[in-house]
């Protein structure tokens, strides 16, 4: 762990923190806030849902602000207790300090709320870079998760360095050297099969100017790290998913990971369409009442 900005300047940190206190209203639902202290720094929390519902963790995407990969999950909003933390390290109000995805940091971090919580063991959810701090979790402290839901998940399989190379670096090195608009519509259409809300468009636009951006991906886990791991997984990962593909996905899980209940694919890309926001809430629903 190193003391780290990953803001370029304040201004820029400043445009993130509004787009953030923006997106909230958009969640419509009564949401309470506070930082935890851990040793990796102070940690932001959103708190909603019934307060007497089982407790659910839900990690942010990584590259992104919290409250933005959090909406693709509002159906749960009502039947759950959600614990949101910032990812440390990661757009947010959680400290700066960027902490490894390859070892047990995130899972001693993870532990830490969940002991300020009083939570002896909950289910987990994660979209991206946060299913691959749930891999760590599962790597390192496999009892915390009485289940999981992983979602286009990091930490499994990579999808084609050319590929990601040329939807996705290409036209972001375009963007940073010609301010073109348009270099910006085309990675936001590869990174969700053309279906990225103008919000998001946005503030994931504002996030390539103004963070320096975390490059280290979650360590790809294999099956000997997950072997005292047996908490009902379900794994689901998108045809058109430019980083995590649901054909790559689908094998590696089926070898990695020990009880994996169900494997879903869907013709969505990264960012998940408003319609399979829907359709894979629907299916997170009748996973959580069978196995939590």
């Amino acid at each position: 762990m190193k003391e780290h900005k990953i803001y370029k300047n304040e201004h820029g940190k400043k445009e993130i923190l509004n787009s953030y206190e923006e997106y909230l209203p958009s969640l419509d639902v009564p949401i309470e806030r506070e930082y935890v202290d851990t040793q990796y720094g102070k940690t932001h929390v959103l708190i909603l849902g019934p307060k007497d519902a089982k407790p659910l963790f839900i990690f942010q995407g990584g590259n992104c602000i919290n409250p933005m990969t959090l909406s693709w999950f509002y159906p749960l909003f009502e039947e759950y207790r959600i614990y949101a933390p910032d990812t440390i390290g990661h757009p947010g109000y959680s400290d700066q300090m960027r902490i490894s995805a390859s070892d047990n940091s995130f899972a001693m971090w993870t532990t830490e709320l969940l002991e300020h919580y009083s939570i002896e063991k909950c289910a987990f959810l994660g979209p991206s870079f946060g299913a691959g701090i749930i891999l760590r979790l599962a790597t390192f402290i496999p009892d915390k998760i009485a289940c999981s839901v992983l979602v286009s998940p990091a930490g499994l399989k990579l999808g084609s360095k050319i590929g990601m190379i040329k939807k996705i670096l290409l036209p972001l090195l375009l963007l940073k050297v010609t301010s073109n608009r348009k270099y910006m519509a085309r990675i936001a259409d590869n990174m969700s099969y053309e279906s990225m809300k103008d919000m998001d468009k946005s503030i994931i636009a504002n996030i390539f100017k103004h963070v320096k951006l975390e490059r280290e991906m979650p360590k790809l886990t294999t099956k000997g790290e997950l072997k005292d791991y047996s908490a009902p997984t379900l794994v689901m990962a998108g045809n058109y998913d430019v980083f995590f593909p649901a054909e790559k996905i689908k094998n590696a899980a089926a070898d990695v990971i020990p009880n994996l209940v169900t494997f879903k694919s869907y013709d969505m890309g990264h960012f998940p369409s408003p319609e399979y926001v829907v359709k894979i809430n629907d299916e997170i629903k009748s996973f959580l009442r069978e196995h939590y």
